[in-house]
């Protein structure tokens, strides 16, 4: 089946916003942003780039797509460069994946999209000879054997910083998770996070042990939402894994004529982040933190598969956590540009132009 889906965050350009965002991870995971010098690692064989989106046709893909050829276009050995949207059907994707092969691309990067159910073509792929770097999700496969590397976002320990920060700072209350399309890989693993965590806050109650599918998409968000309004009489915490979703829900939350709860997002952009700054200065401000960078994966996904084809070193690990760029109890704000599109982002490493072209791609 497939899904039309509006994916987490489109991330925008300004190594200064990175700079400014405040880790509250473990030490033992990488943090997302600049990372590792390609430059490095680039190697002398002319190498080949195809990159495959599970669910692609969002500003959050576009860009990173663009994020991905930026980082490449440091190696000058890098000389072929493809893209392929399976468009939400596991099928097209796993195709696409031994389409790649057939044509001889030497790196494969894929959006872990489907998780473990795509290990099969993964490993076909690794079998023919191909580098293959399924990214985003963390999998459940040997590296070298059904993969040649997973850098991942700790989606579960997202699921806990977002608890921590609800028990930390609202302290009590009703909680609710909206993640994407049902069985969703990412939305699973930060579930999972946040109900670990929120044992240790025995004041916080998840309304529901699992989260609330809105697709990633807007308009199915804000129908969700009002239907937990009108199910629950009194919505706390608010967390998804998308920020065009948690606006949606604000947008429900308003309509119903409620205060809008405390909100923690995994991926910003410019139109959630611009509601928070125009809501505080009217007087009607909100509880807010947000997780960003997440974009930047990409281009810790195209350096190990790089360093994997090459044969070059490469120092940087595959567990991977976003940086906290908006934090309303520490009064650490976001930046807003009404002359951008609303789904940019301002913790992309893209320059501000290479952003507006990829967002209007």
């Amino acid at each position: 089946m497939t899904f039309s889906v509006f994916f987490r965050l489109a991330l925008m350009g300004s190594l200064l916003a990175t700079a400014l965002a405040r880790p509250l991870f473990a030490a033992d995971f990488a943090k997302l942003g600049t990372g590792a010098d390609i430059s490095k690692i680039c190697g002398d064989k002319p190498a080949s780039l195809a990159m495959i989106d599970g669910y692609g046709g969002n500003t959050w893909r576009k860009i990173a797509f663009q994020e991905m050829k930026d980082e490449a276009s440091r190696c000058p050995n890098v000389n072929k460069i493809a893209y392929s949207d399976a468009g939400g059907d596991a099928q097209k994707y796993n195709s696409d994946i031994n389409s790649f092969v057939a044509q001889g691309y030497d790196i494969i990067m894929t959006f872990a999209d489907f998780g473990d159910a795509a290990l099969p073509a993964y490993r076909t792929a690794m079998q023919a000879g191909a580098v293959v770097v399924p990214y985003n999700a963390k999998l459940t496969g040997t590296p070298g054997v059904d993969y040649t590397a997973n850098p991942h976002q700790e989606m579960t320990e997202v699921g806990r910083e977002m608890a921590r920060w609800a028990g930390t700072n609202i302290k009590s209350g009703n909680v609710v998770f909206l993640g994407g399309f049902p069985g969703a890989a990412t939305s699973t693993a930060i579930m999972q996070g946040i109900r670990d965590e929120v044992k240790n806050y025995p004041d916080l109650k998840l309304l529901d042990e699992n989260y609330v599918a809105t697709n990633w998409n807007p308009a199915d968000a804000q129908k969700v939402v009002a239907g937990l309004i009108a199910k629950y009489p009194k919505i706390d915490v608010v967390m998804s894994d998308y920020g065009v979703i948690s606006l949606a829900g604000i947008k429900a939350f308003q309509d119903a004529g409620l205060p809008v709860p405390a909100q923690t997002v995994l991926a910003s952009q410019n139109d959630i982040n611009c509601k928070y700054l125009d809501d505080k200065a009217a007087g009607k401000g909100w509880q807010y933190m947000s997780l960003d960078s997440t974009i930047t994966i990409v281009r810790f996904a195209l350096r190990r598969g790089l360093a994997a084809f090459e044969g070059t070193k490469l120092d940087e690990t595959t567990d991977l956590v976003p940086l906290t760029y908006v934090d309303s109890f520490k009064n650490q704000n976001p930046k807003c540009d009404k002359n951008l599109p609303p789904d940019a982002d301002f913790t992309s490493l893209l320059s501000a132009d290479a952003l507006k072209k990829a967002i209007q791609q």
